[in-house]
């Protein structure tokens, strides 16, 4: 059967009723959002509203139960035990619960290895963390491609934190070479899956990792939610990151005994509503026909390579062929600031992001303040690309 995008896109209401087509290219910030998962999150609050776990009410069972559902969802589409998925209020919010929860393990001499490829939510949590019990962070160099540089860790390293896929350069990680030269000094992996979740389902404990952390909001679901696979042993073995309501077992004047499994890090009520969308965005994505769909976002990336390549003065900053890459390609127009050129295409239904994309240190790694960004999606079309380009041409006229 071939891939019908058409049918694909119009699948996402945002596109529906419009007099001028709107191309989509900033999914890497915010996906666009299904009516699969529109649907579900009105069902939940028309129809099932209420807090979870603790109400006897029919109203209660029933919010409880869709929670649940979609814990089992997102556990899937990350092939991964329920009992291990634990809501966030996002990928930050993953990743700094694994700052403080296992950050509390650390000490001075201890050794935390990032890159400069990070997102900013993958680095300041660090430096954060660095801060409080005097261990150290260390850089893993990035080549000219934009792509992490596999090296020996120190008997003191303790834990690697790498993005999966950069936001900015499109590069996907070597995890195995990663995760090998971790375990060789029995280190910690945690991977920052933001901008590879939302191009099909994968096997988090399959990478041989420790924690893995994706955003709702880049995976066709609400703003505001999260989830972070943890191991079973390191769920029981570290403390909580928040207290308050949920996340107890008992409290009593003297202290508290903390709740087991995934509530031990859910203090206070969650995102229901938004935890619900996640699980039906999941869903959703895992019955596509992800091989094709792949196909079709690296057609148009090579589109936008090929192109790129061909206007003078346009520098990409990521890797100029599709092996080891995601749809996302940045690069710098020699002359024009990132938000002029976005300003300009954005007259052409173009939507670009402009700026160093919460990853400064990459950029100036390439002697740049910032960039633009196309980041695509599984409803972006060719006709999205004959938009880039024709905006691009103005930009140039224009700006250059």
């Amino acid at each position: 059967m071939s891939f019908d995008a058409a049918a694909l896109r119009a699948r996402f209401p945002i596109f529906a009723g419009r007099e001028t087509r709107l191309a989509y290219l900033d999914s890497g910030a915010s996906a666009q959002t299904p009516d699969a998962v529109l649907d579900a999150v009105r069902t939940f609050e028309t129809s099932r509203r209420a807090n979870v776990k603790r109400g006897v009410h029919a109203l209660a069972e029933a919010a409880t139960e869709a929670y649940a559902t979609a814990r089992g969802r997102v556990a899937a589409y990350l092939s991964a035990p329920s009992e291990e998925t634990i809501f966030t209020a996002g990928c930050t919010a993953a990743i700094n619960l694994v700052a403080h929860a296992f950050g509390a393990t650390l000490g001075p001499g201890d050794e935390i290895v990032v890159s400069d490829l990070e997102h900013h939510s993958n680095l300041v949590p660090w430096q954060m963390l660095a801060a409080r019990t005097g261990a150290t962070l260390r850089f893993l160099d990035v080549d000219g491609e934009g792509r992490i540089v596999p090296a020996k860790f120190a008997a003191r390293t303790k834990l690697v934190a790498l993005a999966h896929v950069s936001n900015v350069t499109g590069a996907i990680l070597d995890v195995p070479a990663i995760v090998a030269e971790a375990k060789a000094v029995g280190a910690r992996v945690l991977l920052d899956g933001a901008q590879r979740a939302p191009h099909g389902p994968l096997d988090a404990p399959g990478l041989g990792v420790d924690f893995y952390a994706i955003s709702g909001h880049k995976t066709f679901a609400p703003h505001g939610v999260g989830a972070l696979w943890m191991k079973a042993e390191l769920i029981e073995a570290l403390p909580p990151f928040l207290g308050g309501g949920e996340m107890i077992a008992r409290v009593t004047r003297e202290g508290f005994v903390p709740a087991r499994g995934p509530a031990k890090f859910e203090a206070g009520t969650p995102p229901i509503g938004a935890a619900i969308g996640l699980g039906a965005a999941c869903a959703w994505l895992a019955g596509l026909d992800w091989p094709a769909i792949a196909a079709h976002e690296m057609r148009l990336t090579q589109r936008l390579l090929d192109g790129l390549a061909a206007v003078p003065g346009a520098r990409v900053l990521g890797p100029k062929g599709l092996q080891a890459r995601a749809p996302v390609v940045s690069f710098d127009l020699e002359g024009a600031h990132p938000h002029d050129v976005c300003q300009i295409m954005d007259r052409f239904g173009v939507a670009l992001r402009g700026g160093h994309h919460c990853a400064q240190p990459l950029h100036a790694r390439f002697d740049l303040a910032g960039s633009t960004r196309a980041s695509l999606a599984l409803y972006c079309e060719d006709a999205d690309i004959d938009l880039f380009f024709d905006g691009l041409a103005e930009a140039k006229r224009v700006l250059t």
